[in-house]
C-alpha cells in the first residue's frame, strides 16, 4: 500500500516533510516525497494527516493484559504498537503462584502460572495480541520463586539460582533486568543480590530498567545506588518513570536531572516519564500522609469505594488515613505527589522518553492507561508549547526504540518494521481524565502493526503482534 499526501514525522527528531511510504508485507519499502509505483497501487490519501512511527510505551505493565484482553484497546487507541513489559520488578516469568502478595498484584492474578519466560512468550504470541511486546524480567519474581524469606539479602545459592533463571530468559529473547526495591518484597536486597542478577543481563545484552529504591526524601542517593549497578555491570540504565514525590521533594527536579546528566557522561542512561501529576500503585499506609491526594483506584475488600478520594473515606469511617487504608487492603490508588513545574522539567529534558505506567487491571484505572500517549503531544506541545511536534514523536518512538536495542523500530525508513501511525496533529487529544479513566483517545485516524491495518477510524482490525525478542 502506498500512503499519500502525509506529514511525515519520521520519529529521530529530524525536521517533517511532506511525502509517501510505501509498505510491503511486514516492512516499510520506500520512503520519498513522490515515489514511482505502478498504477494500481492501493492507495490511501492521508492529507492532512501526521504518518509517524508506531508509539512505543516505554513503561508498561501490559505482561497479563495481552493475554486476557489481547485487543489491547487501552493502548492500540492511542496509537502505541509497542509495550514494554516486567517493569518495577513485577513480571508474570518465571513466577507460578495463586496468591502473588503486593506489587505482583498490579497483574491478573490468575495469570502467574509460566514458569519460564519461554512460556510467557509463546503463551502471549499464541494470543496473537494486537500491539508487539518486549519483555523485561522481574527482580521480585525472581526472588519469590528462589527464596523463602524476603525480608533479608539472598544467600549466594540463591543468587545462583536467580542468576540461572534469569539467563534462560535472556536466552529466550528477554530484553534484560527490572527491579523495584521500593516495594516490601525487594526491599531487603543489596548490592551484590542486583549486581550478580545485571551482570547476567549484561553478558546477553540487556538493559536495567529500575523502579528507585526512593522517589522521595533519599531520592538521590537511590539514583547513585542504581547507577553505579548499571555502571559496575556493564549495561545500560534506564530509571523508571522519574518523578520527585511528595511536597517536600518539589522542586528537587534540579538537582535529579542534575545529577543524571553527570552520570550520563560515564554510562549509557535514559530514563521515563508519564505526563501526568499523580502516580498510581498498590495501597500503601506509609503513602498516607494527610498531604497527598489519594483516589482509590481498586479495593478488595471494598470495591464500592473505588473511585473515591481516600479523605472521604475515612472522614465518613470516622478513623485516620492509615487506618482507613488497612480497612480497604488489598487494593491500589492514585496518588497526587508531584509537582507541575518539576513534570514538565523532567518529560522536556533530552533523556526522557514516555512510559504509560498504565495499570490495566485496576477496575478504576489512573487515566495514563488510556491516555498518556495523546497527551504529551495535545497537552504539553501544541497546548503549551513545551515540545515541537519532532519533539514530542521522537520521545515516544525513535528514542525508545535506541534504549531498548529495537534497530528496526521507532524510525520511518526503508526496512523498517511497518509499525505506523496517521494522526490528526489539530485534534489528537486525551480525553480520559480521574473521572472517566477510560475514554479512548480522539484524533487517531489508523494504526498499523507489523505491516497490518490494526485500527481504521476507532475500529479494530488485525492482531498482528508479537514478542519481539532480543
Amino acid at each position: 500500500m502506498l500512503l499519500q499526501g502525509a506529514l511525515i514525522v519520521d520519529g529521530s527528531g529530524a525536521p517533517a516533510w511532506r511525502g509517501e511510504l510505501l509498505v510491503a508485507g511486514d516492512r516499510i519499502a520506500a520512503l520519498g516525497e513522490r515515489l514511482d509505483v505502478p498504477a494500481d497501487m492501493p492507495r490511501r490519501d492521508c492529507t492532512g494527516l501526521v504518518l509517524a512511527p508506531g508509539f512505543i510505551d516505554a513503561h508498561s505493565h501490559d505482561d497479563a493484559a495481552l493475554l486476557t484482553a489481547p485487543g489491547m484497546t487501552p493502548k492500540l487507541s492511542q496509537g502505541v504498537t509497542t509495550v514494554v513489559t516486567g517493569n518495577c520488578g513485577i513480571s508474570l516469568a518465571p513466577l507460578v503462584t495463586p496468591d502473588p502478595p503486593p506489587p505482583m498484584n498490579l497483574l491478573a492474578r490468575e495469570q502467574f502460572r509460566h514458569a519460564s519466560f519461554a512460556a510467557w512468550r509463546d503463551a502471549v504470541n499464541a494470543a496473537r495480541p494486537a500491539v508487539n511486546a518486549v519483555g523485561l524480567v522481574g527482580h521480585t519474581a525472581l526472588r519469590l520463586r528462589c527464596m523463602g524469606d524476603l525480608g533479608r539479602p539472598a544467600s549466594a545459592a540463591e543468587r545462583e539460582a536467580m542468576c540461572a533463571l534469569l539467563d534462560d530468559a535472556m536466552q529466550a529473547g528477554a530484553a534484560g533486568l527490572s527491579s523495584g526495591t521500593f516495594y516490601a518484597p525487594a526491599a531487603a536486597a543489596d548490592k551484590a543480590e542486583l549486581l550478580a542478577l545485571a551482570r547476567v543481563a549484561a553478558r546477553h545484552g540487556g538493559v536495567y530498567a529500575v523502579h528507585l529504591r526512593n522517589e522521595m526524601a533519599q531520592v538521590l542517593d537511590a539514583i547513585t545506588e542504581a547507577a553505579d549497578c548499571a555502571h559496575e555491570a556493564g549495561l545500560p540504565l534506564v530509571i523508571s518513570h522519574h518523578k520527585c514525590a511528595g511536597r517536600a521533594q518539589w522542586g528537587r527536579s534540579l538537582q535529579t536531572l542534575a545529577l543524571i546528566e553527570r552520570l550520563a557522561q560515564r554510562q549509557a542512561l535514559g530514563l521515563d516519564v508519564y505526563p501526568y501529576l499523580a502516580g498510581s500503585t498498590v495501597l500503601r499506609e506509609d503513602l498516607a500522609d494527610g498531604l497527598t491526594p489519594i483516589r482509590l483506584t481498586w479495593s478488595e475488600a471494598h470495591p464500592e469505594r473505588e473511585g473515591q478520594w481516600l479523605a472521604d473515606i475515612a472522614a465518613e469511617w470516622g478513623c485516620s488515613e492509615p487506618e482507613a487504608v488497612r480497612r480497604l487492603q488489598p487494593g491500589g490508588a492514585c496518588y497526587f505527589q508531584m509537582h507541575e513545574d518539576d513534570v514538565d522539567r523532567i518529560l522536556t529534558h533530552p533523556l526522557a522518553m514516555i512510559g504509560s505506567d498504565g495499570l490495566p487491571h485496576d477496575r478504576f484505572p489512573h487515566p495514563r492507561l488510556w491516555g498518556a500517549f495523546p497527551r504529551v503531544w495535545a497537552h504539553y506541545g501544541r497546548e503549551r508549547g513545551l515540545l515541537t511536534l519532532e519533539q514530542a514523536v521522537h520521545k515516544m518512538t525513535g528514542l525508545t526504540a535506541q534504549r531498548f536495542s529495537l534497530r528496526d523500530r521507532g524510525l520511518l525508513r526503508a526496512g523498517a518494521a511497518a509499525d505506523l501511525l496517521l494522526f490528526d496533529a489539530e485534534r489528537l487529544q486525551d480525553r480520559a481524565d480521574y473521572g472517566s479513566p477510560t475514554l479512548t483517545a480522539a484524533g487517531i485516524a489508523a494504526v498499523w502493526v507489523n505491516g497490518a491495518l490494526a485500527l481504521d477510524g476507532g475500529t479494530s482490525l488485525a492482531r498482528a503482534g508479537r514478542v519481539l525478542t532480543r
